[in-house]
């Protein structure tokens, strides 16, 4: 029996990996909040790596990423075409992940005309999702594979020693009490969901404050990078500046309409942690795999640590069965 603790792209996609990649594994999903009600569900689908995650293992995760979704037979899934514009001309014209994205060129000058206040800008194609259809898709994947979903608010480990040999803790900030990690901290993102169906490219300032994202049912524009702040409450000044910022970026967006504004609290530390330790409660001693700490960058590097994960959870099979062969 293994337990899976949260249920956002973190949780849900590691659990999947699992139950599909070890079947004789009973999954199950423990969260207090499933869709809609997570963090995930207020980031746009949009994966690409911040600076901060630039190193080789996370470029690889973004890799393993596009191989999965493109192999997928999903309809929720589509290919987008996306603009990314400098007011300055950046040293490196060639981006990191020019080589996992599908046709990456410089924009022409006829393609910049639409970005006057812009002297340089990247083309290319990418996947487009909505995380909300997205985590669905992932929870009846889950299912279909034999596992179960239970809300449950869990504060303590050892609430699960006794009903289970394996736990995986995917909780996100909840790490910060879970697994006493206090170099874990917030930064907040505040969004706008708008109406403005004749959008359809992604665009994004270069300095990566501001984007606009057409989705499937609505246009999301962002965003904020508050750290340490834990407020969940919408603050009006940041609606606004989220606003002016995408209308110079996009002057059509003055005619669209406001449908909601969403906060959500990025679960960060200096790295992400994806490793084993065990824990100890009576005469029980569990295997934990932690794989908590993405930041802004869970929806870009999510199957690579669920797969990562999932060899962790192999190794403790193993461990506690050394007859196993998995």
């Amino acid at each position: 029996m293994l337990a899976v603790v949260g249920a956002g792209v973190i949780g849900l996609s590691t659990a999947v990996c699992i139950a599909e990649s070890i079947p004789s594994c009973a999954v199950t999903v423990l969260a207090e909040h499933f869709t809609p009600d997570t963090t995930s569900d207020v980031a746009p689908f949009i994966p690409l790596l911040n600076l901060l995650m630039l190193t080789s293992i996370c470029l690889h995760y973004l890799l393993v990423l596009h191989l999965f979704l493109t192999k997928q037979n999903n309809n929720k899934l589509f290919l987008s075409v996306r603009w990314q514009v400098f007011q300055e001309t950046p040293s490196t014209k060639d981006p990191y992940w020019s080589t996992v994205v599908l046709g990456f060129h410089m924009m022409t000058d006829a393609e910049l005309q639409r970005f006057p206040k812009y002297k340089f800008g990247q083309s290319f194609t990418t996947i487009k999702c909505e995380c909300s259809k997205y985590l669905l898709w992932l929870e009846k994947r889950l299912k279909n594979a034999g596992g179960q979903l239970h809300t449950e608010k869990i504060t303590g480990f050892e609430q699960l020693t006794s009903s289970y040999d394996i736990i995986v803790n995917c909780s996100g900030l909840g790490s910060r009490d879970l697994a006493d990690d206090q170099s874990l901290y917030p930064v907040r993102g505040q969004i706008l969901r708008v109406h403005a169906p004749w959008l359809k490219h992604f665009i994004r300032d270069g300095n990566g404050h501001t984007y606009i994202f057409p989705g499937i049912h609505s246009v999301t524009l962002g965003g904020t990078r508050q750290k340490h702040n834990w407020e969940m409450s919408v603050d009006e000044a940041d609606s606004s500046g989220i606003f002016e910022r995408c209308c110079e970026l996009e002057p059509s967006l003055k005619k669209s309409q406001v449908c909601s504004k969403l906060v959500g609290l990025r679960p960060t530390r200096n790295s992400l942690r994806l490793e084993r330790e065990f824990f100890v409660h009576g005469n029980r001693q569990v295997p934990i795999i932690h794989n908590y700490g993405h930041g802004g960058g869970g929806i870009s590097i999510h199957w690579g640590t669920a797969l990562e994960a999932t060899q962790l959870v192999k190794e403790s099979i193993n461990w506690r069965n050394p007859t196993s062969k998995l």
